[in-house]
């Protein structure tokens, strides 16, 4: 863990320059009740009393904290100055703001993105009182760009965790597909994936009740959801969301397979159109990313596949950011809706990774989406592991 410290502190302060901020500050208290989402990147332990984390674009790391733990600081050595304090951390705030003189001082607050948004409400007024009758209480800007940046743009490490979530979820979802028959119900196959989990030594990347979701046949519903004692049967799609925590980095995909009735050799023309027209999207959707396009324009070029094919239009976006968390960044790949914010208008970068997710129902069958994991890069995008491009028969 000390090691990717290191690599996002130092693309801290390279945002900083970038973006000609002088300071950046995370404050924070108490983390293990209200952590900071963005504190695993830059320090990856917990916090107890008041405690600021400080960059600067001329390079400087300046960590005040509580004497208690201030050789855990030491120990990680990703900070040039540790500043601990035993009594009052405003005294030790301000000599460090006297010192450096921000023109703007950027703090973890955002409409948009709830992982730029750390800063509780409380802190945000403790921290106005602290700076109360000095120049820098007016001099407050939102850090929603610098952690935008820091969280999308994966370094090679993060990228190689990634990875390896996904091959280990490959490896999940061949043995699940293995395993699934006739007859099982949806609690089985996903307590089988759980002890897959468990078998792997990794973690799920989003809640255990609906990781995985199973979708079996027409009558499942599908989304966040849990699964259910529907059981499958011939004729049905077996669908399945599932993604690992490994390493501390996750993986988010979708697999699918039709189950065939008596006498069938091929999916019915609806399943097979289906899975095709929705592969096809995600193809295009892929091909169409890039470094400075919007994510509203991904999501239309997989959108409108599925539409002009004469499906109804999905009610989600259709792909986020990846890394520590299943939904890892502010930037989406979505439609100018009003839950989405702002989002959808950010441009791709070179390092972020995205799901891409498109689906549709086929009535009397099920659920068809794909969800593959991909990353940007200077030239384009690449899959992140194998993507499905037939549809599983069983």
């Amino acid at each position: 863990m000390s090691e990717l410290v290191h690599e996002k502190c130092q693309q801290a302060v390279d945002i900083l320059r970038q973006q000609n901020i002088d300071c950046w500050i995370t404050f924070v208290r108490e983390t293990p009740a209200a952590g900071d989402p963005v504190l695993p990147l830059i320090y990856g332990q917990d916090l107890t009393w008041q405690s600021a984390l400080i960059f600067t674009r001329t390079g400087e790391r300046i960590f005040i904290l509580g004497a208690l733990e201030a050789e855990n600081a030491r120990r990680i050595g990703a900070y040039t100055d540790i500043l601990p304090y035993n009594e009052a951390f405003r005294p030790v705030l301000l000599d460090t703001l006297q010192r450096l003189n921000p023109a703007q001082i950027a703090v973890n607050y955002s409409l948009s993105d709830v992982l730029a948004d750390g800063l509780s409400h409380g802190l945000f007024l403790l921290l106005k009182d602290y700076l109360s009758g000095t120049p820098w209480s007016e001099r407050l800007v939102s850090a929603e760009k610098i952690i935008r940046l820091l969280r999308g743009r994966k370094t090679q490490t993060e990228v190689a965790r990634i990875r390896q979530a996904i091959e280990t979820t490959r490896q999940i979802f061949d043995n699940t597909f293995g395993f699934a028959q006739i007859g099982m119900s949806e609690n089985q196959i996903s307590d089988y994936m759980h002890a897959q989990l468990a078998a792997f030594k990794v973690g799920p990347a989003w809640g255990w009740d609906h990781c995985p979701t199973v979708n079996c046949g027409p009558e499942s519903s599908v989304g966040h959801v849990g699964p259910t004692e529907i059981h499958l049967h011939p004729g049905h799609i077996l669908h399945i969301d599932f993604g690992v925590q490994q390493d501390e980095y996750c993986s988010d995909i979708q697999r699918l397979a039709y189950y065939l009735k008596p006498g069938e050799k091929n999916a019915p023309e609806p399943v097979q159109r289906g899975f095709d027209t929705i592969q096809r999207a995600v193809i295009e959707a892929v091909r169409f990313m890039k470094p400075g396009v919007p994510g509203r324009e991904v999501d239309a070029i997989a959108r409108s596949v599925v539409t002009e094919a004469g499906y109804p239009e999905y009610k989600y976006g259709t792909g986020h950011q990846l890394g520590r968390l299943a939904h890892d960044g502010a930037g989406m790949l979505g439609p100018l809706w009003e839950k989405y914010g702002d989002t959808p208008n950010y441009l791709l970068e070179a390092g972020q990774v995205y799901t891409v997710e498109p689906g549709l129902a086929v009535p009397g069958f099920g659920y068809i989406g794909l969800e593959e994991d991909v990353l940007v890069t200077e030239s384009g995008a690449e899959f992140l592991g194998e993507p499905q491009t037939q549809l599983i028969l069983k």
